[in-house]
């Protein structure tokens, strides 16, 4: 039985990896907000009456939020995924597994799945404390 959940946690180290890529990747599409946000803080918009500078800097604060956000969660995701490979701190694995759940809907299929198989007593096992 060890040896399906050691293949199981290499599964899901795996896989963790190619959502925290994925999900480094996809926090870089705001970029296309922030760009927006800075052309029209700094009036480069052509057309009639220019915005207001406030909708400009709204842009910008909300486009580095949500890119900020999306990478410090992908570096969360790449480290559970380290942790998950060396079979280190289960508490953090599990902790990022709820996280996950917040990327619908791979994250949250893999999410479940890393929180049904971290709470397995043969698995929890296998974790160094």
């Amino acid at each position: 039985m060890k040896g399906q959940d050691e293949k199981n946690l290499d599964l899901l180290a795996n896989l963790h990896l190619i959502l925290g890529i994925f999900t480094a990747l996809m926090a870089c599409l705001p970029i296309i907000y922030l760009a927006i946000g800075i052309a029209i803080f700094i009036g480069a918009t052509s057309g009639g009456e220019a915005a207001p500078r406030i909708v400009g800097l709204v842009f910008i604060i909300l486009a580095l939020v949500i890119i900020l956000a999306g990478w410090v969660l992908a570096v969360l995701i790449l480290i559970a995924s380290r942790k998950m490979k060396k079979r280190e701190s289960i508490t953090f694995c599990v902790t990022v597994a709820f996280l996950e759940c917040l990327i619908m809907p791979l994250g949250t299929v893999l999410g479940i799945f890393t929180i049904l198989n971290l709470n397995k007593d043969t698995t929890k096992e296998l974790f160094i404390s």
